[in-house]
């Protein structure tokens, strides 16, 4: 049997490789970030940090925005690469499972299964949604889905279905609204809170600005 560490590295060579040619939010640098930002959350809170480093580094292994929102495979690549790693069934089974629970589907959505391991590898991942990191990565989708940069005559829409909010080609800044600004809100753990409130300033900050400058005002 192999050690965590071993099995945790491994996994770690498996994403990197996986994810070679993915969008640049959803790529090998944002499951670092997500990863070390779960690490640092966890030193807080009581969990299975073998389960949450899994998680974290597995958590996009295969973002159905880039499946034809197919949310089935990345659980089933997790699972077959983890039995690869003779890890046992309950923890690749709870790993699935924060996989199909993690993304944010629209205001409107209520996940299904919940865990302390979830809380921290969710949190995680909304802090890399928000801030300095969030917006770069929020205009970076944009433009892959050559969306336009803002247009005040299309008012964001805060009550979409989890289809509509899948299907959205909004303005990018309406995507402020409809996620990003709702995510300190949503936060699970105190450390991940407390790190929302510094980002979500930025954010609001950011759009005061962006807002003056589309105006014409100095």
């Amino acid at each position: 049997k192999m050690n965590k560490q071993q099995i945790i590295s491994n996994t770690e060579a498996f994403v990197k490789s996986t994810l070679e040619n993915a969008e640049g939010g959803h790529d090998w640098f944002h499951i670092l970030r997500v990863w070390n930002n779960a690490k640092l959350i966890a030193q807080h809170e009581n969990v299975n940090s073998f389960i949450v480093e899994l998680g974290a580094l597995l958590h996009d292994i295969a973002d159905s925005k880039f499946h034809n929102g197919d949310e089935t495979i990345g659980p089933k690549i997790a699972r077959k690469f983890l039995e690869t790693q003779q890890v046992e069934n309950s923890i690749i089974t709870h790993i699935e499972k924060i996989i199909s629970n993690i993304s944010y589907k629209g205001g409107n959505f209520k996940q299904k299964f919940t865990s302390p391991e979830l809380d921290v590898v969710q949190d995680a991942d909304r802090l890399d949604a928000i801030g300095a990191v969030g917006i770069a990565r929020c205009f970076n989708y944009g433009g892959f889905k050559n969306r336009p940069l803002y247009n005040p005559d299309v008012p964001p829409n805060l009550n979409m279905s989890k289809e509509e909010y899948k299907n959205s080609e909004a303005p990018t800044i309406n995507h402020f609204y409809e996620k990003l600004l709702l995510l300190k809100d949503r936060m699970n753990t105190v450390t991940g809170k407390k790190i929302a409130e510094e980002r979500h300033l930025y954010m609001e900050t950011f759009l005061q600005q962006f807002y003056n400058e589309w105006d014409g005002k100095s």
